[in-house]
């Protein structure tokens, strides 16, 4: 019995390990993909499931950042919400390659809609000149709830590497390649834009299958161990030859 009880218990905290890893994964707003390289145009999406089952995601609010503005910025529209850019004077002008910049797109809102418990949406921005002097760029986000709760998504990334309980969407930057160097970022102005155009296909078949993986992943790491344990149990019990 002894030796039964250890099996269950590393069992079950397998299985709670198992679920610990894969549904923060889903829980939080992220930016996809989540990394670009620098000096260059990209389209993303804010990916932003509802946590709640007693309420809707009825607004999302994307602040873009102001120290590393960017110059293009355009948005997918998306049947049921609304969506008001925001532009701002930036404290103080930011050198480009298209000249001084002194307004920039300082947040993005997407309101009218409905996320309902259980699912998730994906608003989708196209948007560059990614800028080369920094190796990544926040984008703090509040998402509200149809009862009136605010989740303020906008934590730093911890110096420990541990994850915040709320971190903010954050995109990482990479070192151009030679093709992204010399094509989309030294491309004119009026090219930049189609250059990141959003892409027209259904963007939900993806982002499920992504989800579906990781549960799946999961659920194959349990099937395992309990696989393990019935055999180490059926060892025990074997009697001696």
């Amino acid at each position: 019995m002894s030796f039964a009880r250890r099996a269950a218990t590393v069992l079950a905290a397998a299985t709670a390990l198992t679920v610990g890893l894969a549904l923060p994964a889903l829980a939080h707003v992220t930016i996809q993909p989540g990394t670009a390289e620098q000096g260059g145009f990209t389209k993303v999406a804010f990916r932003v499931p509802n946590e709640r089952d007693d309420a809707s995601t009825t607004k999302i609010e994307v602040s873009f950042p102001v120290d590393h503005p960017l110059a293009f910025v355009s948005v997918k529209p998306l049947p049921g919400w609304d969506v008001k850019v925001t532009q701002g004077k930036l404290p103080k002008p930011v050198k480009t390659e298209y000249g001084d910049l002194e307004e920039a797109v300082t947040k993005v809102v997407w309101s009218g809609g409905k996320i309902n418990p259980g699912e998730f949406q994906e608003f989708e921005v196209s948007m560059g000149q990614l800028p080369k002097d920094t190796d990544s760029l926040v984008f703090p986000t509040k998402q509200t709830y149809s009862k009136g709760e605010v989740v303020d998504w906008s934590d730093a990334p911890k110096t420990d590497g541990t994850e915040a309980e709320h971190p903010a969407p954050t995109l990482k930057l990479v070192p151009a390649s030679g093709a992204g160097e010399h094509g989309m970022a030294s491309a004119p102005a009026s090219a930049a834009p189609a250059a990141a155009a959003p892409s027209v296909a259904p963007v939900a078949a993806t982002s499920a299958s992504d989800g579906t993986a990781r549960l799946l992943g999961g659920a194959g790491l349990v099937v395992g161990v309990i696989g393990v344990v019935i055999g180490a149990l059926g060892l025990r019990r074997r009697p001696a030859a």
